[in-house]
């Protein structure tokens, strides 16, 4: 196609700002590329080649021009603060806002808002939305709000929609959690390993702690505070099996580690985890490389406190995570406890 006719070139002649989150172009006489919008000199049509991604302009020998550089930060910095910007108003709705909504706030077009908001905070306004609305949840289950004001404060129109819900926000019944895990069943059992204390913690919907420490008893006062009217039961034999299995894991990771797992966080969250646990036995990955796996290549740092936040060690190997350097960073069971899960997966 003769790039005249190319609606890509349209967008070019019109400095388009809704066309950057679409292509970039390289300019085959400078050996530079930029975005549709940049106020550099126009090429001819002819000397110009199309790419979606800078990465892809990098690849095929294109720089970027100096002007496309300062354009860049500029727009990063409005982005954010577009971005910020619509967080605080989905935060702040009673009901979540559209996505059209969100764009014409924005001033930018649906798909165009859709993109730079991923690209920004790692999730879609879909799914901070429903993060959101969790937090509401919770936070308003803990107070004295009865669970028909808590539902309509979080933006359900009605009972059976958030009944529905309620099973994947909360993992129990919204009045359990509201009691603190009344008439919730964890049944959890404590061993020993190489690496310490650990104890195992399973509910109805599959395994949901599995916490690594000096003493047994700490790890159970953790296990209580999390649900402090839970029955927790132990001493069961059969249940003692799986914690056998999680420590068989720890001592010779070759055996593999296929659980039902019980995960209770936001949408980006699990996310991360579930990138980690596409992390091989033996591998490592940098906070940065996980960001890019999961299409969030700038929340490196988001990336880093959902390690912080998981609670299934080893079952969801954040042990695997390392700074770009391969320098060991924080582990939340001790980072001498992950040099050791790193040398032992090393072997196998």
């Amino acid at each position: 196609m003769n790039n005249e006719h190319d609606p890509r070139w349209a967008a070019i002649l019109a400095r388009d700002p809704q066309a950057d989150a679409l292509f970039v172009y390289g300019v085959k006489t400078t050996g530079v590329y930029c975005r549709p919008s940049s106020a550099s000199r126009l090429p001819r049509p002819e000397n110009v080649e199309f790419f979606e991604t800078p990465q892809e302009a990098e690849t095929a020998g294109y720089r970027p021009s100096k002007r496309a550089t300062g354009d860049q930060t500029q727009r990063a910095a409005r982005y954010a603060e577009l971005v910020a910007n619509a967080c605080r108003q989905i935060e702040h709705a009673e009901t979540p806002p559209s996505l059209d909504q969100l764009a014409l706030q924005a001033g930018l077009s649906p798909f165009h808002f859709h993109r730079v908001f991923k690209s920004v905070t790692g999730i879609t306004p879909k799914g901070y939305a429903s993060a959101q609305r969790s937090r509401k949840v919770r936070e308003g289950l803990k107070g004295r709000n009865t669970v028909t004001d808590v539902l309509y404060d979080a933006g359900f129109n009605s009972n059976s929609r958030f009944y529905e819900s309620a099973d994947q926000l909360l993992g129990m019944k919204p009045s359990d959690y509201k009691a603190g895990g009344t008439n919730t069943h964890i049944h959890f059992a404590v061993g020993q390993c190489s690496l310490g204390a650990i104890l195992v913690a399973q509910s109805h919907r599959g395994v949901c702690a599995i916490l690594l420490g000096d003493e047994p008893d700490a790890l159970v006062r953790d296990l209580q505070d999390q649900f402090p009217k839970a029955e927790l039961l132990g001493a069961d034999p059969a249940f003692e099996q799986l914690v056998a299995q999680v420590v068989g894991f720890i001592e010779a990771p070759a055996l593999g580690l296929d659980l039902p797992l019980d995960l209770r966080g936001t949408a980006f969250q699990e996310r991360v985890w579930q990138a980690l646990r596409d992390i091989p036995v033996g591998s490592t990955a940098s906070y940065a490389q996980i960001a890019e796996r999961i299409g969030a290549p700038t929340s490196f740092r988001a990336v880093a406190q959902a390690c912080g936040a998981n609670r299934l060690a080893v079952a969801i190997p954040c042990h695997r995570v390392v700074r770009s350097n391969g320098d060991l960073s924080g582990y939340r069971w001790g980072v001498e406890r992950k040099r050791l899960l790193l040398e032992r997966e090393r072997d196998v």
